[in-house]
């Protein structure tokens, strides 16, 4: 990808948070790990760091997989792939990288809203969302609104809980 941009190509690049922020050692044997690609070697993980910090990858997309309890209950060799990544993906990266300085706030704003807009010309319209940043909570996904639970963040601490979410001008979330 790197190569490709210095070569003027019209390539992009994204990753989801949980490869930014884990790695083949926080596998455990449950369906919650199993996302496909796999979790990589430290190495990579922070390949894919340096990629978000020199616009390499310009993304971090959610990789979004609501699948159902008795999908993911197959341990980590049978389970179906994928994680819920929409309910954790700002707090996972601004807990695992903004706090830690790894980059700023506008930068994850970028990859996770700006550059997805601009790369799909999507108008910016009447979307926002509020943001309590202080707040730390503990990952419970028997709170998700989503219908997945699958989540290997499952019982962290993070920071940062939306409050509001307006879509086309219009209250779609508050919490």
């Amino acid at each position: 990808i790197r190569q490709a941009k210095k070569e003027g190509l019209n390539v992009s690049c994204e990753t989801a948070p949980h490869y930014l922020v884990m790695d083949d050692s926080d596998l455990q044997e449950d369906g919650k790990f199993k996302m496909n690609p796999p979790l990589r070697s430290k190495e990579d993980k922070l390949a894919l760091i340096e990629g978000i910090k020199d616009g390499t990858i310009e993304m971090i997309a959610t990789d979004h997989a609501p699948h159902s309890k008795e999908e993911k209950a197959k341990g980590l060799a049978n389970s179906a792939f994928g994680i819920v990544g929409i309910e954790t993906a700002f707090a996972v990266c601004y807990t695992g990288l903004v706090k830690k300085g790894i980059i700023s706030l506008e930068k994850l704003i970028d990859l996770l809203a700006i550059n997805p807009r601009k790369r799909f010309n999507i108008p910016l319209g009447k979307d926002f969302s509020v943001w309590d940043l202080n707040e730390e909570f503990v990952v419970n996904p028997e709170e998700f609104l989503s219908k997945g639970r699958a989540t290997p963040f499952e019982g962290q601490k993070l920071f940062g809980v939306n409050l509001l979410t307006v879509c086309d001008g219009k209250v779609v979330y508050k919490r």
